[in-house]
């Protein structure tokens, strides 16, 4: 019998006790260290989508996307921040108009992260989105269209536009190397 406690944060502890054939048990117990003075964790929170029209933009993040809508607030006269954050990340995107130097539809390269792309393409098409086939990045530089039976860990990508234009990505990982 193996019993094992984790807490993962900063000074949370952890025990492992192992019992053997006869009954003895024997374990070994700690704390996490602080980071202080060691490495600090940087953690990417919140990344500004530059739009034109926030309604419209709204409109497709959460209903089209599945975005979970965190806030929309009004600051002042004509200022207005949505936050929404995809099911499942610990990072959010904010659209809002004029809050960025940034054109509407400038933004390219932002990827989401899937276990299944397969289900993951047929729910952004159920859902009206302009998703391109599956497609394939193999490891030796080519790409292609994707086959049945193909793997899609790490090489298998999807791509959409929103409303402006920004670009995204979606690859699976369903087993990280």
């Amino acid at each position: 019998m193996v019993e094992c406690e984790v807490d993962l944060r900063v000074d949370g502890a952890w025990r492992f006790v192992s019992e053997g054939p006869e009954g003895a048990r024997t374990g070994q117990r700690g704390v996490y260290p602080s980071t202080e003075g060691d490495i600090m964790n940087w953690t990417l929170e919140v990344v500004v989508v530059p739009v034109s029209d926030v309604d419209r933009a709204k409109a497709f993040y959460a209903d089209q996307l599945g975005f979970n809508v965190d806030h929309d607030t009004k600051i002042g006269d004509g200022m207005r921040i949505v936050q929404l954050t995809p099911p499942g990340s610990g990072c959010s995107i904010v659209i809002s108009k004029g809050m960025s130097e940034m054109a509407p539809g400038s933004l390219k390269g932002l990827q989401l992260v899937v276990a299944d792309l397969r289900k993951a393409r047929a729910e952004l098409v159920d859902r009206g989105v302009d998703a391109t086939e599956i497609q394939l990045y193999t490891r030796e530089g080519t790409t292609r269209p994707a086959r049945d039976g193909d793997d899609l860990n790490n090489e298998g990508f999807v791509h959409f536009t929103d409303p402006d234009g920004n670009a995204w990505a979606v690859q699976q990982i369903s087993a990280r190397d």
